[in-house]
């Protein structure tokens, strides 16, 4: 499994890192994206404002990307926030909303908006 910064995108700006999420998270994956995710924010240390975890690729997740997603916001330092990235009509998207997870953390229909100030 691979999951890297899409390098297509401005994955790189002052206080914000943007991190492209594979296309299935689950059991099997939710573990192993824990300590990447982790990593990639600690790396920034005190400059990390934002943290865009971007699921737009993301074709399949059930409760272990919720409970990824909640770890890792409670993993951050304080004042760090994390924004997500969903389409609209995607699965990634009906999670979150069933879950109520939409009322927790800001969810945007395109990266763009996500990085934002």
């Amino acid at each position: 499994m691979t999951f890297l910064p899409n390098p297509t995108e401005p994955h790189d700006l002052p206080g914000r890192v943007h991190l492209s999420m594979p296309a299935e998270i689950d059991f099997c994956t939710a573990g192993e994206l824990l300590p990447q995710i982790m990593t990639a924010a600690r790396d920034r240390g005190d400059r990390l404002e934002v943290l865009v975890l971007d699921l737009t690729t993301t074709s399949f997740m059930d409760s272990q990307g919720i409970r990824l997603i909640n770890e890792v916001r409670h993993g951050l330092r304080p004042g760090a926030r994390v924004r997500l990235v969903a389409r609209p009509e995607g699965i990634a998207s009906r999670v979150l909303e069933l879950t109520g997870m939409r009322r927790d953390v800001p969810v945007y229909d395109n990266l763009a908006e996500a990085l934002a100030t």
